[in-house]
């Protein structure tokens, strides 16, 4: 009787030791997953600015502009929401 007591006892000590190392290794895939796909990204963009037709100065200009025209804009409709108030 003791026996099969201790055998019961090993086997379920066994799989709860079993269960964890699973648990452990499910994440550690999870992670190596994720880095994957995150270094896959930061090749494709590189292999995007390489490849591109416009040098970076000239792209930084453009992203400037643009950011120029929306705060004028957003200038504008400030000074007209102020002269509404006023009203």
């Amino acid at each position: 009787m003791t026996t099969t007591i201790h055998k019961l006892t090993f086997t379920l000590a066994m799989l709860l030791a079993a269960g964890g190392v699973h648990a452990q290794a499910g994440t550690a895939v999870k992670e190596a997953g994720k880095a994957t796909a995150e270094t896959a990204k930061e090749g494709v963009e590189k292999a995007k600015e390489m490849t591109s037709s416009e040098p970076e100065k000239t792209v930084h200009k453009a992203k400037a502009s643009v950011h120029k025209a929306k705060a004028k804009q957003h200038g504008r409709n400030a000074k007209a929401a102020a002269k509404e108030t006023v009203k």
